[in-house]
């Protein structure tokens, strides 16, 4: 990908592993992060969710937004952005590569949706 240099690329999971509509966890170097396919684009965000204790990777996948197990915030996958309330503070999202079959990011190279 343009902009993301190998040498600092984390793999994450396997492409492959992240069915469409669906999240995944995946964990790298001590950090949680959600892996979603949303019309055959993958996409990560962290996993924890910026309103309370839940994991985003557990919760529901409503066509480009992932609704939280938790309370039920939901967060505009692509950008992180808090689109339903409880929620009101946006994601971290990473810029994803996919090498060799595996979904990878920087992880020192991340946005927020805000």
């Amino acid at each position: 990908m343009r902009g993301m240099s190998n040498r600092k690329l984390v793999p994450l999971c396997g492409a492959a592993e992240v069915a469409p509509g669906a999240a995944v966890r995946a964990e790298a170097q001590g950090r949680s992060y959600a892996v979603y396919n949303v019309g055959g684009n993958i996409y990560v965000t962290q996993d924890e969710c910026t309103h309370g204790p839940g994991y985003l990777s557990e919760g529901y996948v409503l066509d480009d937004e992932i609704e939280c197990p938790f309370h039920q915030g939901r967060f505009h996958i692509p950008s992180g952005r808090a689109t339903c309330a409880p929620a009101t503070e946006p994601l971290k999202v990473w810029k994803v590569a996919v090498v060799d079959g595996k979904v990878c990011i920087d992880p020192e190279e991340h946005g927020s949706g805000e």
